[in-house]
């Protein structure tokens, strides 16, 4: 046998607990009976029942499973029903015969059905034999036991029992560690027993909460227990032996932290935001707060009440809300809520546990922020009872007058955004009001066009309403409505052709000077003397004139209905009409002249060239005529051929196959192959009918056995008319031109690529460069200046030894050599002018020079070369009194000469 005893400080009357569970149905029944199976349940208590303390188990039998039973006690304020249907005692009492009787009512949430049952409680016997002391220092919980017959021996068969939970106040300031409960077998005389506990809080996290001594059983709790973060611990308690083997069963140790009022009410924001119409009726809900307590929400601790400690500000009255004590519920309780006047209120709202209690009550504060909207109580006003606008005539889209309201409700919302409505004085709809989105005036604009000759003013009858309709009990005052006074303007308005288009009706083929119609136009501005001139505009085949003054139209050329700027029988014409006024406006006319056909056109065979074979059979030639004129004027046509020349008729005959069609034979049994020129005549059905005499070319062939021409080329060749031999020349022609241009544009190129090959490329021009720096002078020492000497001599490299066909670009060929002018020791002031345009001509003259201005060969100075070192030049002592500034009149390559000859002494 295993018990369990408590510890005399925190010992609670498990014994009751324990008891509730001999409790038994007094009947069974074989049918399911919705309901409480007994009708009374007792239960055996200690005289101290404390708070939270387990009672007992109420069974309620729900039948089908889907029931949601909700449990109420008679005496709410000493007991209470859990949803499992455990009876806790709500506070601590001593037991007495007041509380020994209440009943448990159960209620279904769905269908409001409703049972009770009778709950008896009963205080616990001393036994004999038992002290007080002992009874408060250890209670034991005895396992009964029944003892069964089994095979000769006997078994003890153990029943299920539910050890009452222990019950332990958080915060606890100790001493720690703290006994709670002991836990012994009865199997401990006989065997040396060891006891352990295991589950959160003793050997899983949190570890080390909760501890046993392996010994005695002990167990005890270490530290302070916080219920907001464990609410309960399920422990297990076992018993081994020595060698590790069980020896009772586990025990479920349940351990309730029993809750302490140590956290305040928070609010879930710390300002609330809510809205309220101005003008509300008392009652009208406004906004609901709400507070958290993380303590017992079923317990004193966490039941939170509510309460307005101020208002701000206090108009109309200090008290213009109230709220829900329980459910945070903000509501009106006054009236007089006007946005104009107050548009925001602020309350302070407190929350309080211990239901409000504000002794022993935890409170914590908020901020509630009731803004007043705006409801339609104030209508728009004009600031005028009259408004003054004008516009043109025919002008659209303009803004006539602007409308200026005001309005007290709230600026941009519903309640201020005013609508304009025309209520009199436009019946054809000309005008229209917008409302400008920022300013809310009202645009009075003209949509339609306005004729000043028509109307001269407008007044306009208009009221101003709001986007949503007044509060009730509001009325439009006078001020609401307003009259607009537009006066026209009149303006130079386009004189205007009538009817536009004119149509009449013409025969073609009228004389030039035919007078037509009068086509003239009409000025609109009745209150304006104005003149209308005409002029034309538009006459594609320039037949027309118009008289600027009275606007008849004349013929000035005969009108034909088949010149292609007819279309379908109608000829286009456009006017124009222009007045005096200021400005001058115009205005344009359509004339359509439907022609009507005459017979002006004489039919033509079709197709103009034919071919046949030289007999009879088997070909013939279909003909047909063409005629530009319509019916009646056109077919049935009539066929036939001319009396001359006689071999026409003698050659041909003609047959007539039905009003538009006609076959052409050869009327003798040969005619030599070649091209014949055959007239017909051709008469039309006009009144008076017109005939033509049309030539119909035929090619007459040899033919094979199906009728096909066997010698079309020669007869093809032979009947080429004069303007395909005119183009075959002209080809002719064009193409010797061609291969002219080409010849010269060869030879053109032939003479570029010689000249190009006397010249030095850029990259290659060795004008200022020397080529071959071997052989240098004597320096200063040579004193030769003979300049014709620059040239390469051809006794430093003889033509004779190079091989035929290598020789540089500028290199000299093989020639007499031309006399240059050679400079004298002692020159003038002249000298050297006159030295270099000798030297020039001669250059010019000279056949074998290269191509430049300058002589470009000076490679070879200095010693053994026959030309002069460069460096050698030098002025005579004798020329020092000669004046060479000329030399700076001869440009920027004669300076550096100007400044050695011209220097002085330096």
């Amino acid at each position: 046998m295993c018990r369990i005893a408590r510890a005399p400080r925190t010992l609670l009357p498990l014994l009751a607990a324990l008891l509730q569970a001999s409790v038994e149905a007094s009947g069974e029944t074989a049918l399911c009976k919705t309901g409480f199976p007994e009708d009374v349940y007792s239960a055996v208590l200690s005289k101290e029942v404390h708070e939270g303390q387990p009672l007992l188990n109420v069974n309620f039998s729900n039948c089908n499973g889907k029931r949601k039973v909700q449990y109420e006690s008679s005496e709410p304020a000493d007991f209470k029903v859990d949803e499992d249907g455990v009876v806790y005692a709500v506070r601590s009492f001593p037991l007495s015969s007041e509380h020994a009787r209440f009943l448990i009512y159960a209620q279904d949430k769905e269908t409001q059905e409703k049972w009770q049952v009778a709950v008896k409680l009963s205080l616990k016997p001393i036994l004999p034999g038992e002290t007080t002391e002992e009874s408060r220092e250890i209670e034991e919980i005895v396992f009964p036991r029944q003892f069964t017959k089994h095979s000769g021996s006997l078994q003890r068969q153990k029943r299920d029992w539910v050890i009452p939970p222990i019950n332990l106040p958080e915060n606890s300031r100790g001493p720690f560690p703290q006994e709670l409960v002991r836990i012994r077998s009865d199997r401990d005389k006989n065997l040396s027993l060891r006891y352990s506990v295991t589950g959160p809080g003793a050997d899983q996290p949190p570890t080390g909460i909760f501890i046993i001594n392996p010994i005695s059983g002990q167990l005890s709790v270490t530290k302070p227990l916080d219920r907001e973060l464990i609410a309960r611990f399920h422990l297990r308690a076992h018993a081994v032996d020595i060698n590790g083997n069980q020896v009772e069963n586990p025990i479920d140790i349940v351990i309730n932290v029993i809750d302490m009022n140590d956290n305040r009410p928070e609010f879930l924001h710390q300002v609330w935001n809510g809205t309220v119409p101005e003008g509300s009726k008392p009652g009208t809900y406004v906004m609901t707060v709400t507070a958290i307590d993380a303590d017992d929400p079923n317990a004193l601790n966490g039941m939170l009440r509510y309460r307005i400690l101020s208002q701000a500000p206090s108009t109309p009255s200090p008290n213009m809300f109230t709220i829900n004590n329980e459910t945070g519920d903000i509501i009106t309780v006054a009236a007089g809520l006007d946005r104009e006047k107050v548009q925001q209120y602020t309350l302070i709202i407190q929350a309080t546990d211990m239901e409000g209690n504000p002794t022993y009550g935890l409170s914590n504060t908020a901020t509630a922020v009731i803004t007043v909207t705006d409801v339609n109580d104030n209508p728009p006003e004009f600031t005028a009872m009259t408004f003054y606008g004008e516009v043109p005539e025919n002008r659209v889209d303009v803004i006539v007058a602007n409308l200026t309201v005001t309005d007290k409700d709230q600026p941009h919302t519903p309640a201020w955004n005013a609508v304009y409505r025309i209520s009199g004085g436009d019946p054809t709809g000309r005008f229209a009001i917008q409302t400008d989105p920022n300013s809310n005036d009202g645009l009075v604009t003209v949509v339609k066009p306005i004729d000043f000759e028509t109307n001269r003013m407008f007044v306009l009858t208009v009221a101003a309403e709001n986007q949503v309709p007044l509060a009730k009990g509001i009325q439009h005052p006078p001020q609401s409505t307003a009259t607009v006074s537009v006066t026209v303007i009149d303006v130079n308005e386009n004189p205007y052709f009538a009817p536009n288009p004119k149509v009449i009706r013409q025969e073609e083929g009228l004389h030039a000077g035919t007078m037509l119609t009068a086509f003239t136009a009409q000025d609109p501005d009745r209150y304006m003397q104005q003149s209308i001139r005409y002029t034309k505009l538009s006459d594609p085949a320039n037949w027309l004139k118009i008289d600027p003054v009275n606007g008849q139209i004349t013929t000035i050329a005969v009108l034909d209905r088949e010149s292609p700027n007819v279309k379908s029988n109608v000829y286009n014409a456009t006017f124009l009409a222009s007045d005096n006024g200021i400005p001058p406006m115009s205005g344009t006319g359509t004339l359509q002249i439907y022609l009507l056909d005459i017979n002006d056109n004489a039919p033509q065979v079709l197709p103009q060239e034919a071919e046949t074979c030289e007999t009879p059979d088997p070909n013939s030639i279909n003909i047909t005529a063409l005629d530009y004129d319509i019916d009646p004027n056109a077919g049935p046509f009539a066929f036939d051929l001319p009396l001359s020349p006689v071999t026409i008729k003698r050659n041909w005959t003609i047959t007539r196959l039905n009003g538009d069609f006609a076959q052409l034979n050869l009327k003798i049994k040969f005619l030599e192959a070649g091209i014949y020129e055959v007239p017909i005549i051709i008469t039309d059905s006009g009144n008076p009918p017109k005939s033509n005499i049309s030539i119909l070319r035929v090619k007459v062939c040899q033919c094979d056995s199906n009728g096909d021409c066997t010698d079309v080329d020669r007869i093809v060749g032979a009947g080429l008319g004069t303007g395909a031999i005119i183009a075959i020349l002209l080809c002719i022609i064009i193409l010797l031109i061609l291969v002219l241009m080409f010849v010269v544009w060869m030879k053109r190129r032939d003479k570029e690529r010689q000249a190009k090959q006397l010249l030095i490329d850029p990259e290659d021009d060795v004008r200022d460069n020397i080529l071959k720096y071997d052989e240098e002078g004597g320096g200063e020492e040579d004193q030769d200046y003979d300049l014709s000497q620059l040239q390469q001599p051809d006794t430093v490299e003889p033509d004779a030894i190079k091989p035929v066909g290598i020789r540089r670009l500028d290199e000299r060929p093989i020639h007499a050599e031309p006399q240059y002018p050679v400079r004298s020791a002692a020159p003038h002031p002249g000298d050297i002018g006159d030295f270099i345009n000798e030297g020039l001509k001669a250059a010019d003259n000279d056949p074998t020079a290269p191509p430049y201005d300058s002589l470009l060969v000076f490679d070879y100075e200095g010693s053994g070369s026959t030309a002069g070192s460069l460096s050698s030049l030098n002025s005579s002592s004798s020329g020092g009194e000669q004046d060479y500034d000329y030399l700076n009149d001869w440009g920027p390559r004669f300076k550096k000469l100007a400044d050695m000859y011209g220097g002085g002494d330096d």
